[in-house]
């Protein structure tokens, strides 16, 4: 197929930019007529348990890609009770399924499940799935031109999924993730926790590997992520216990542990008329409460939405459909950027009045039905319009 021939294309093929592409197989007249450029997963890649490399994704998630048939079968725990505590302070809150009326809240995947799971969708669509790697300098110079290691590719509409890092505002939380796999000794299946410590939150969500194994993101200041990342198992279980408390019996971690820098990068929707950013492109966010890809897969099921009248008359000028779904975004996703901004600065002062406050605030969610169940339908679905 000629270059020109190409209505759209999806820069990135990680679950964002996949996630769009078989909603628009789905709708598109001409489905040939888009484009997915990325890299596929090795082929023969493995998968190592207890890899800590986890994806949380909420229902509204889990209901998209089902809808798309990329829903993996196995390899997947489910979160069907959120735990949300703060150390050291009375209040706690529980989040469950049962009383937002949905089967589960989420469910816990590793990425190579999930993106290997996607590209099988891919690969049996009518999408053209470009294996190359992206000039993303050189391609940003021109609307309507994508350059790769393979060529250049023009195109009347471009989406930019990944691979781009968002111009615009930036928060430095000067904190960094440890990320690893722990054991509990008395799991509690179905059960996730978030606990707010003052250097940062810690999370536990149920691993696909086992009953008994959770996936850990721990944030704090930076040296202090290098210490715990280096110190001998037995100290950083006796740290990760003292963080996290008694109520699964003695933890244990039983993966390598791995360190990240924790930023907001938040860009423009539209970078140009025709060029639209969703996912990890358009915003990166702090992995409390698990919102980032959630956030980036609603970017695609919006633009899906919103380019179908456009996808049966492509030679019509997009810009303003593109305008029409900047504006639709903009509620939901600063909405999620500023809950997921303000939560871990506000839970890790060292304020006693501050922290008192949060505590109160814990138990009153638990107490009112209402407030806790409206923040928690934003988180396992969004703001959609």
């Amino acid at each position: 197929m000629h270059a020109t021939d190409y209505d759209l294309v999806i820069c990135g093929a990680g679950p964002v930019g996949c996630a769009l592409a078989l909603q628009l197989a789905q709708l598109a007249p001409d489905p040939s007529r888009i484009a997915l450029i990325g890299r596929p997963l090795p082929e023969h890649s493995t998968v190592t348990p207890g890899d800590p490399r986890a994806l949380a994704l909420n229902h509204g998630s889990a209901m998209l890609l089902q809808g798309l048939q990329a829903w993996p079968d196995t390899g997947l725990a489910t979160m069907e009770t959120v735990h949300v505590s703060q150390q050291g302070r009375l209040g706690r809150a529980l989040i469950e399924a049962s009383e937002l009326q949905v089967p589960f809240l989420g469910a816990v995947i590793r990425y190579d499940t999930l993106l290997r799971t996607l590209h099988a969708a891919i690969a049996r669509s009518p999408i053209q799935f470009l294996h190359a790697d992206i000039d993303a300098t050189k391609s940003l110079q021109n609307a309507n031109l994508i350059v790769t290691n393979q060529g250049q590719f023009s195109t009347r509409v471009r989406v930019l999924s990944d691979g781009v890092r968002p111009q615009g505002m930036h928060s430095n939380y000067k904190q960094h993730g440890v990320i690893s796999t722990l054991r509990s000794q008395l799991p509690k299946k179905g059960w996730a926790y978030e606990r707010f410590t003052q250097n940062g939150p810690f999370a536990l969500l149920p691993h696909p590997d086992g009953d008994d194994l959770y996936a850990l993101v721990w944030c704090n200041p930076p040296e202090i992520a290098a210490n715990l990342a280096a110190m001998p198992e037995e100290e950083f279980n006796r740290h990760a216990q003292a963080a996290f408390g008694s109520r699964m019996g003695n933890l244990s971690v039983v993966e390598k542990r791995s360190v990240f820098p924790l930023s907001m990068y938040a860009g423009a929707t539209l970078p140009d008329h025709h060029t639209v950013t969703i996912g990890n492109a358009a915003q990166t966010l702090h992995p409390v409460a698990g919102q980032g890809l959630n956030l980036g897969l609603r970017d695609a099921a919006q633009l899906a939405q919103v380019l179908r009248p456009w996808l049966a008359c492509p030679t019509n000028d997009a810009a303003p459909v593109l305008a029409h779904y900047a504006n639709t975004r903009r509620q939901d996703r600063w909405l999620t950027l500023g809950v997921t901004d303000i939560l871990p600065r506000v839970f890790s002062t060292t304020n006693p009045l501050v922290q008192h406050a949060c505590g109160l605030g814990l138990l009153s969610m638990d107490l009112f039905a209402a407030t806790k169940n409206t923040l928690a339908t934003h988180l396992l679905q969004g703001t959609r319009i």
